[in-house]
């Protein structure tokens, strides 16, 4: 079994800075083969997490990226009509019979594999990341517990498709709907909130090894405090990854400097109109001074 400490540390050399439990659900995941379900904020980093697997595994991310409507010809197959058409006119001027002519247009060769069937045909076990499941409808849930549960496909012209290899599976949800307890069952589970704001200057260090300690320092003190304001969309580690390249960017080299300057560059952090409107001016000083 993989050590906790190893993980973390092979994590960081990938600039994701993990914290224990996140590093436990992750070990656990890869030493019991089971799927892992991250529920959180959107903007918390469960995407990340998929990609630093797969950077430490050394091995192919695969990202199905859920929708309204997604179904199985979209992420596990589909046949490819044009060339099917095209052998069965190519077919007309060589004898045979239908049924030889079926089984040749319905053969692998035209079968193009989508997200969750590439998953499980690779010959290294690949981390395949299922994002946002909760926006997907309740029926492609159902889609998904046979490949989860047995990590197989069933193609009604081919049979059953065995995986080659057992992928790495994480799936987000950012809590726009409650998922089955079907799925929950067959899934490991961990809540990812928003980082503490050590963790914060630790990430802050980490992607942007040329900022000035104290400097991200003050920059994540105020998306701290952003964060407990009453905005509609509270903003993510990623924005403030972007706030801080921007006011790096400026030369800023302080939150206590020009005022203007930093209200500019909320656009960064703030993504609806109305949050922009409540972070006036005069909200941006008192925090900026907070975290200067």
């Amino acid at each position: 079994m993989t050590q906790l400490p190893d993980i973390i540390s092979r994590l960081a050399d990938v600039d994701y800075i993990a914290d224990d439990t996140i590093a436990t659900a992750l070990q656990l995941a890869i030493d019991l083969r089971r799927p892992l379900l991250l529920e959180g904020e959107a903007g918390v980093g469960k995407t990340e997490i998929a990609k630093a697997l797969a950077a430490i595994l050394d091995t192919k991310l695969i990202r199905l990226q859920c929708y309204e409507g997604l179904d199985a010809s979209a992420a596990i197959y589909e046949w490819n009509y044009q060339r099917q058409l095209l052998s069965i006119k190519a077919s007309e001027t060589f004898a045979g019979g239908a049924k030889e002519i079926e089984d040749h247009i319905f053969s692998k060769d035209f079968l193009l594999e989508r997200p969750l069937l590439q998953a499980i045909s690779q010959d290294k076990a690949p981390v395949l990341l299922i994002d946002e499941i909760d926006r997907a409808d309740m029926e492609f849930e159902a889609y998904l517990l046979e490949i989860l549960s047995e990590f197989q496909v069933t193609v009604p012209e081919l049979g059953t498709i065995q995986a080659t290899s057992i992928p790495h599976v994480i799936l987000t949800s950012n809590g726009t709907r409650e998922l089955s307890d079907a799925l929950r069952r067959r899934c490991l589970y961990s809540y990812i909130d928003f980082p503490t704001m050590e963790r914060e200057l630790e990430i802050l260090l980490a992607r942007m090894p040329n900022i000035e300690h104290e400097f991200a320092a003050q920059v994540a003190r105020f998306v701290q405090a952003l964060r407990k304001e009453n905005l509609e969309k509270i903003p993510g580690v990623a924005e403030t990854l972007d706030w801080a390249a921007a006011l790096v960017g400026l030369n800023t080299q302080s939150l206590d400097g020009d005022l203007i300057q930093i209200q500019s560059t909320l656009i960064c952090l703030l993504k609806t109109e109305a949050d922009v409107k409540s972070i006036t001016p005069e909200v941006t000083s008192r925090l900026a001074g907070e975290a200067a």
